[in-house]
């Protein structure tokens, strides 16, 4: 009988003294899955991608992998691997025996590590700089080398700390889709820590959203940004405006779902207001209105449109949307 999830927390805490840094979660990530704990500095998304690894114990709680409880278990009996945000390659050995390390210290015959080491190096596109030190490779190089030097020992969860952080914008588009390449390739689940909304958009079937050291939601990416559950993660995410309601609720409606009318048009619901900021960004036009409840609310609107009617600064507008565009959110 298979496992249920790759892998699963139950009520885990990490306490540093009287600091929380991971406040009783429950996660489940299924099999197979490319899961990205997503927050800001601080959140806890880093300490849980510790706690799975082993490089932090657990204060209290249950780590299991592949339905194993591994909670006390060594790092090195967790079937895990770890690819550092500095790569941490070695700096006195060459590609073929960076990868190769983890196998010698496992005890692999050198033939045998070699030969595994240059399939992965074949897996991560750097067979040709098997010879090389890491000080003559460029960023993104080091990058595949410490990827292959993680995956030749097999692991079952590949566990990745913001491994995209140290690259420029081109290339980290360019790693997003061999990350996700290799995690379809291999059909093993990767966990991969990110501040960055876009690249856990890109890449997740799982986007775990975390705020002071607790899990704010755990979806699929389409339904973390079109249907966020508290206000936070529609802030951090960004893309939605939120309008208070009587109740300990909040309203979401998406920006590129709003749009702008004459002061005196009749439409509902709507929000009048002045506009106090217009900021072309190619194929939309992002327009800022200062509503007289004294929020600030955005409007994507396509260029076209906004074009069409163009809108100027001081300007007084009505921002609308439609009902079935909105839904409430829990105030946080």
């Amino acid at each position: 009988m298979s496992a249920r999830y790759d892998v699963e927390l139950i009520a885990v805490t990490k306490r540093y003294g009287a600091t929380v840094a991971v406040d009783d979660i429950d996660l489940r990530i299924p099999q197979r899955s490319y899961c990205c704990l997503l927050g800001p500095s601080g959140c806890g998304k880093t300490t849980t991608l510790r706690v799975i690894a082993g490089h932090e114990t657990v204060t209290s709680g249950d780590i299991l992998i592949t339905d194993q409880n591994i909670t006390n278990s060594p790092p090195a009996q967790r079937g895990t691997a770890m690819m550092f945000q500095n790569y941490a390659l070695f700096p006195h050995l060459n590609c073929i025996d960076n990868v190769a390390f983890g196998l010698k210290m496992r005890g692999v015959r050198k033939a045998a590590r070699y030969a595994q080491a240059r399939e992965f190096l074949e897996l991560t596109q750097m067979t040709a700089y098997a010879e090389r030190l890491p000080s003559q490779l460029s960023g993104g190089q080091q990058q595949r080398i410490a990827l292959a030097r993680a995956l030749v020992t097999k692991p079952k969860i590949l566990l990745l700390d913001e491994p995209l952080s140290a690259l420029d914008p081109f290339l980290r588009g360019r790693m997003r889709e061999e990350l996700k390449r290799l995690q379809n390739e291999l059909g093993i689940t990767f966990i991969h820590v990110t501040h960055s909304q876009e690249e856990a958009m890109a890449l997740a079937d799982l986007v775990v959203v975390m705020e002071g050291g607790r899990i704010q939601q755990a979806d699929a990416p389409r339904y973390v940004f079109d249907q966020p559950k508290t206000a936070f993660v529609a802030r951090f995410l960004g893309g939605h405006n939120l309008m208070p309601r009587d109740d300990a609720t909040e309203l979401a409606v998406r920006t590129d779902r709003c749009r702008l009318f004459a002061i005196d048009d009749v439409v509902q619901p709507s929000l009048p207001g002045a506009v106090s900021a217009i900021e072309y960004q190619g194929t939309r036009v992002q327009v800022t209105l200062d509503t007289d409840l004294g929020i600030r609310l955005v409007s994507h609107l396509p260029d076209e449109v906004f074009y069409g009617h163009p809108f100027q600064i001081g300007d007084r507008a009505r921002l609308s949307w439609s009902r079935s565009d909105a839904h409430p959110v829990i105030a946080n």
